[in-house]
Parts: C-alpha cells; structure tokens; sequence
C-alpha cells in the first residue's frame, strides 16, 4: 500500500473534478463532494448518496446537497504507485458522477468504465 497524505489525496480529488469536460461539471447541480479515510466496507472506493439530475422533476426543492464520497484508504490499498493513485482516484470521481447524472453501475460496466 502506497501512503498519500490527506492533502494530496484532496488535491488528486479536486484535480479529478476539473478533468470533467466543462459543459458536464457545469451541469452537476446540487451535489458535495468529500474525502473520508474508510466508509462503511472497508473496499468501497467511493460512493453517491442522492437524487440522480434524470430523477429530479419540478418538486425538486429544499433537499440537502447530494453527497460524493472519496474513500481514501482504501484506494491507497488498492494501489502501488502515485500514478496507480491518479488513475484510480480519477476513476471512483468520474464513476460517482456518473451516477449523479442517473447512470447504472450496469451501464457504466456495459460502457466499460469499470
């Protein structure tokens, strides 16, 4: 397992974030996005808690942000490189913001994001 501090675990994260095309990320509304060390399975790499944008309609309103998590440990574990890092962190954010805009783990493996 390679050790990447919480600050340049982030900044993989942020620098994750800004590789979405612009016309995407200017479309993702309403949604947080955080770093914690290890959810609640020890080899999930990250998650979406939300109401996905193809699931929002009028009465959407008043609701907290929707929630991505990064999950810092166990990526480094998954990993023996920086670069391994940058791939996977890149990997779990363009994952998890897929799923904010309503697509399926099965479309994103027919896809073969994953």
């Amino acid at each position: 397992m390679i050790n990447v501090d919480e600050d340049t675990f982030g900044e993989l994260v942020e620098s994750a974030l800004a590789s979405i095309p612009d016309g995407l990320r200017k479309m993702m509304r309403n949604v947080a996005v955080a770093v914690e060390d290890i959810g609640a399975s020890p080899n999930l790499l990250g998650l979406y808690h939300g109401v996905p944008l193809t699931a929002r309609t009028t009465s959407y309103a008043g609701v907290l942000p929707d929630q991505i998590t990064i999950y810092r440990l166990p990526i480094l574990r998954h990993c023996q490189t920086l670069d391994d890092v940058v791939r996977q962190v890149r990997t779990t954010v363009v994952h998890e913001v897929a799923h904010h805009f309503g697509i399926s783990d099965e479309r994103l493996h027919e896809l073969g994001a994953y």
